[in-house]
């Protein structure tokens, strides 16, 4: 493997690697088939796609036989014929669909991974890994992706095989976005409310940012301690997040604020009173259906006893 250098850190931190919701549906079903849920073992499996450069698209995926002793990081077994095989059958299949990468459920980095990774590079001379996390602790994509680089040492020691973090996001084709919509419509719980339901996704989203600001004032704090190194990229990413920040302290926009949530809160105030006149009119219209049809049944019994009356009049009469 060649070293990489500062430029090819650069590309690799550039590229953005995309996991289909296809891929994420059949590594939770390989590790809920394969592992307890007491276990901590983990299940690996080979990554089907396209690597168009910047993007690299994750579309399928299959499991691989695999053990390794919990004791002993640097035993484990992992079947490449069986790899060699199932790629062939599914090249048959798709053939647009290429070998580019292995995951495992880890949900970390372990010793045994560039071993792996190495292994891997019969197949596909720069492959990638990506983590999956099956059980999230947190809030954000389940997903963690990485490429094995060699690490030049500034002071000339021998370089150092490590994997670089590459960015990674979960996009779907209109197909597997339809899947998805009637998968989670199967597995909603019926006795929750629309309304208990939006309010817990907005938590999870509250949450989701408050971890997001607890890593940022922790790397804020470590480098300013001189616990980390200063990384110029994340100060630029986090000063254009701070431009973008509204200046609260200026009247106007404070005014500018409350004028437009004032405006959407109206809105939403006169949809629930109409949404309330409806109900209450189609409540009354219920009603009065229900009297009217209570009345012609019994106009109808009234009737039909008036009748019977005659016939035994008629009858005695004779």
């Amino acid at each position: 493997m060649p070293a990489a250098t500062t430029e090819q850190l650069a590309t690799l931190q550039n590229t953005t690697v995309v996991v289909h919701p296809l891929v994420l549906l059949s590594v939770a079903d390989h590790h809920a088939r394969s592992v307890s849920r007491t276990s901590t073992k983990r299940v690996i499996g080979a990554l089907l796609g396209q690597d168009n450069g910047k993007i690299i698209n994750v579309a399928n995926s299959f499991g691989i036989p695999f053990e390794e002793d919990d004791k002993d990081s640097k035993s484990w077994f992992l079947d490449h014929n069986y790899v060699q095989e199932m790629y062939d059958m599914f090249r048959k299949v798709n053939a647009k669909e290429r070998l580019i990468g292995w995951y495992h459920t880890g949900p970390k980095l372990r010793a045994s991974d560039q071993e792996i990774n190495d292994l891997f590079k019969r197949f596909v001379a720069r492959p990638l890994m990506v983590i999956v996390d099956v059980r999230p602790q947190t809030v954000g994509i389940p997903t963690d992706a990485y490429f094995a680089v060699d690490e030049i040492k500034d002071d000339g020691t021998e370089t150092l095989k490590t994997f670089v973090h590459v960015p990674s996001a979960i996009e779907g084709e209109e197909a597997e976005e339809i899947g998805v919509e009637h998968l989670l419509r199967d597995i909603k719980d019926s006795t929750t409310t629309t309304l208990a339901t939006r309010v817990a996704e907005q938590l999870a989203s509250l949450r989701g940012l408050q971890s997001r600001l607890s890593d940022i004032q922790k790397y804020l704090v470590d480098v300013s301690q001189g616990v980390m190194a200063v990384d110029h990229k994340i100060v630029y990413h986090l000063q254009d997040v701070f431009n973008l920040l509204p200046d609260l302290a200026d009247p106007t926009v404070r005014e500018s604020f409350a004028a437009s949530t004032n405006d959407a809160l109206l809105v939403v105030y006169l949809s629930s009173l109409l949404r309330a006149v409806i109900a209450l009119h189609a409540l009354v219209d219920n009603k009065a259906t229900v009297g009217r049809a209570e009345l012609e049944e019994g106009g109808g019994e009234e009737k039909v006893k008036e009748k019977a009356v005659e016939k035994k009049e008629e009858s005695s009469k004779s």
